[in-house]
Formats: C-alpha cells, structure tokens, sequence
C-alpha cells in the first residue's frame, strides 16, 4: 500500500499538502482591523462568523438584517476539469455559500456567480451555470447573473475558478446567534454527502499521487468510480434548516465546512460553553476511511481538515429533539443526536477548537 510521511515519519497532513489552516485564520486576524475602517452604522458583528450582517431600519417596528456570503469551491474543481465534467461543480458553490446564510437564519434572496477562464468554451461555462441555477432552485433562492472574464496568459486553456456572492434576510429579533445557546442545548447532526468543497488538496494528495489511484477505477467501497465520488455535489441544507427554525426553538447552526467540526461549531458557542460531541454516534463514510488509510493521517488531521460525515449542526433545547429529528426525517435529511452543550470552557488551550471535545471511536472506522 503506498504511504508517505513527514521527515519525522509522521503521517501527511493537509499542511504539507499545501493548504495552510493556521495561516489562513491569521490572515483573518490581520483583516479584521481593515474591515473595521470600511464600516457603517448599520453592519453588525465583525469578520469571521460564517455570514456578513447588515441592518436595514426600515421603521420603529421593523429591523430587516441582511445576510451577505462570499465563497468558491477550491480545488473540487481540479477534478472536475480531469473528469470533464462541469455540470455539478456549480451545486457545491451555492451550497457553500447559502448554507453559511442559513446558520443565523436567513432565507437565501439571491445570488450572484464569478467565473474566471483562461480562454471561454462555451459549453464547459453553461454547464457550471446550469450547475448554479440547479443550486438555488434547490436553495429557493434567485440567480442574479454575474461575470464571467477571460484571462489568457494567467490562466490555462481549459481551466476556470468560481465564486459567488450570496445575499439572504432575517428580522433582527428571530436572528439565530450563539449567544442564545445554553447550557443542555442538545446538538442534532446532519449527515453530509461525501467530502463537500473542503479538503481536497489532502485528499487528491493522497489518493491521486501517493496512492495514485485512477478517477476512472471503480472502487468497491464506494460502488462507483473514484473520480465520481470525489465529484458528489455539496448537499445544500438551506431550505432544511429554515424549516427546522420554523418548527422549533433552534438557537442557531454551525456549517461544517473548512477547518472541520470542532472549529466550526466552537463559532457558535458564546464564552463559558463547551460542546461534547460524540464519536459513536455515527460512522464517517467510506471515502474517509480510504483517505486516512492510504494517507496515514492521524485522526486529528483528518477531523481538522474533513467534515467526517456531518455537514450541518443544529443546536436546540432538549424538548425539541424529537420534534426537530421529525421534521428533517420528513425532509430525508440524515440526521442524529450529536451531542450537548455544557457549562465550563472546556480542556483549557488556546488552541481554536479546544472548546469543543470530541470522545469515543467511530463505529467500523
């Protein structure tokens, strides 16, 4: 079985395969003061939380807040591009950013794309829109327009990149934000479809040139081709969750997307809160497995970098558990007891992620 390490025998880690998690969350922190100069009144919050919010006033007895997002898809789309086939690529970008809309409980309005290529073919181009109008008809939410730009010289023939800008609405007083989250609060886990948009640079790392197994080979654990699992569109929990918020007393969501499930959920726990997650609550998909195995990466790795099977996080006061497992159950959302909140920091580090704490074994993993 092909494997590589680290020059200390270590296994491989999203790091050396290129991307730079730490680096990215400082850049974060040598933004935010810039973001604070270009603000106004009406702007709520700061940089880092999964939505830009804005405030519109319309009168004394309404407070409509704005939701805005921005993001693409990563390096999915190499494998895309190797496949030749662009037609789903467009699904993980409007996943990527309403479901970062969803988690203060805005409805999704619109959304505007970007689409960047070294020289334009037109079919390669329709075909990622027909991705993207796919993508919020599923999200119920408008497809703007965008731009699309050519970019001969910076680009190869045949490559593109994607990104989009989404804008959702809620009324201030149903905002769903973490300081509304107490302690007890129950976490309800909702199932992702594969690896999403986050962590294919460790993943194509490790099974396209340390395992150097073909996109085009079928694998038995999946019952499909490799290249065909890695392309499984971003399941798109929007319409999901803002019926969850209807029918229960949610107090606000965590998207699971890059930097795994402890960072992610950690944004939405106010201070003096720590979460347990359990591992044995559910077994991570197959493609996981394939990747920690032919990769030797250590579980601290891989939950860091993969969402590990769960892509969206409801938290919400123990008597609506039944009811909110229900109503997902209705919408064919996988879905399950998680974990809890409790009172207390949680391990003490100052390490980003530390205040949620992940125990126990995943079953067959």
């Amino acid at each position: 079985m092909p494997t590589s390490s680290g020059p200390d025998g270590s296994g491989i880690s999203y790091a050396a395969a290129g991307v730079d998690i730490e680096a990215g969350e400082r850049a974060v922190d040598a933004l935010r003061p810039l973001a604070q100069k270009a603000s106004r009144p009406e702007v709520l919050g700061g940089i880092g939380g999964f939505a830009g919010l804005f405030a519109l006033r319309l009168n004394r007895y309404r407070e409509p807040v704005l939701a805005a997002s921005t993001d693409g898809v990563g390096t999915k789309i190499a494998v895309a591009q190797a496949m030749g086939k662009h037609d789903t690529i467009g699904l993980d970008l409007v996943a990527m950013v309403v479901d970062d809309l969803v988690v203060c409980g805005a409805e999704p309005l619109f959304l505007q794309d970007y689409i960047a290529v070294g020289k334009l073919v037109p079919e390669h181009v329709a075909a990622v829109v027909t991705g993207i109008a796919d993508g919020c008809q599923q999200a119920g939410c408008a497809l703007l327009g965008g731009e699309t730009a050519e970019h001969p010289g910076l680009m190869e023939t045949g490559s593109y990149d994607i990104s989009a800008t989404g804008v959702g609405i809620v009324e201030a007083e149903a905002m769903l934000r973490p300081d509304r989250v107490r302690p007890g609060d129950v976490l309800v886990a909702m199932g992702s479809s594969g690896l999403h948009s986050n962590g294919y640079s460790l993943a194509r790392r490790v099974l396209l040139e340390i395992a150097r197994m073909p996109l085009a080979g079928h694998v038995e654990e999946f019952g499909r081709t490799l290249g065909e699992e890695l392309l499984v569109p971003t399941r798109i929990y929007a319409r999901d969750c803002l019926a969850l918020a209807a029918e229960t007393a949610v107090r606000t969501f965590a998207h699971i997307t890059g930097g795994g499930l402890a960072r992610n959920l950690e944004r939405v726990l106010p201070d003096g809160l720590h979460a347990v997650v359990e591992r044995y609550s559910w077994t991570p998909a197959p493609v996981f497995n394939l990747i920690a195995s032919r990769g030797r990466v250590e579980r601290a790795e891989m939950e860091k970098t993969f969402n590990m099977g769960v892509g969206m996080i409801a938290v919400l006061p123990a008597d609506d558990v039944d009811r909110a497992l229900a109503v997902l159950t209705a919408r064919h959302v996988d879905a399950w007891v998680l974990g809890e909140v409790r009172r207390g920091p949680g391990e003490p580090s100052a390490t980003p992620g530390s205040r949620v704490l992940l125990q126990g074994e995943h079953p067959r993993f």
